[in-house]
């Protein structure tokens, strides 16, 4: 097992080329156990709600991850990525209630916890997470919480269908809207592959062949992150984007 986990990251959010807000949210952050975390949110409801949202849950999670020394296994990971998301869904709901003008505001948030050969993987929405394979393939680990998805999983429409499907923007689950949350959990061997979480800001608008040949790069962790922004924007910037890359130290 390995001691410490070391490594390399960066993360950034851009508005786009469309809207009028940016309501995506990115962090990536270690702490003295050596304990990685990187989260996405992208908010939703509306310029002020959406990034009221996202900056709620990234607040309530960043802050108790700071509180804590470290974590000491799975169990205690898997733990704390289950209450600080929940947390972070009370504090949107509650704050939702509190205020008509905030009513319906929601986020997505996919968020990993990497405790030295662990990773602990909590999922609200359609935001995504990619781990590179052998240095060689981007696989997604995240399952989309959209209608469209559900759709492609029943085998009603293609994957082909699904990428021009008109409702391919609805989510199925939020972090926020309701007082209790649904949140996928997974534990799961960390093999200090290179991580990615992106918004959909990113996969909608860069193919994951494009997406792939940057992260395997030789280029620093900033400037891939700026690089799939660049592309994202080029090829049209339809929405915010939010990106964070890992790259563990052998």
């Amino acid at each position: 097992m390995k001691k410490y986990l070391t490594g390399r990251f960066a993360y950034r959010t851009d508005i786009g080329k469309v809207r009028l807000s940016n309501e995506d949210q990115a962090i990536a952050l270690t702490n003295a156990s050596g304990n990685v975390l990187l989260v996405v949110c992208d908010g939703m409801g509306g310029q002020n709600k959406g990034d009221l949202a996202s900056s709620l849950a990234i607040h309530t999670v960043v802050t108790s991850f700071k509180s804590r020394r470290g974590f000491m296994n799975a169990y205690s990971g898997r733990m704390w990525v289950s209450k600080a998301i929940r947390e972070a869904n009370k504090s949107i709901y509650e704050q939702s209630q509190s205020n008509i003008n905030y009513r319906g505001m929601g986020t997505t948030i996919t968020l990993l916890l990497i405790i030295k050969d662990i990773a602990i993987l909590g999922h609200v929405g359609d935001s995504r997470c990619y781990f590179l394979k052998n240095h060689h393939d981007l696989v997604q680990i995240t399952e989309d919480q959209t209608y469209v998805a559900y759709l492609v999983r029943t085998g009603q429409i293609s994957q082909e269908e699904a990428l021009t499907h008109p409702k391919r923007h609805v989510l199925m689950n939020a972090l926020g809207i309701y007082p209790s949350a649904s949140i996928d959990l997974k534990v799961f061997p960390y093999l200090n592959e290179q991580v990615l979480i992106c918004s959909d800001g990113l996969y909608n608008n860069v193919p994951v062949d494009d997406i792939t040949a940057i992260v395997k790069g030789n280029d620093t962790v900033e400037m891939k992150v700026n690089e799939l922004i660049a592309i994202g924007n080029k090829n049209g910037g339809s929405d915010n984007i939010a990106v964070v890359l890992w790259e563990a130290q052998n």
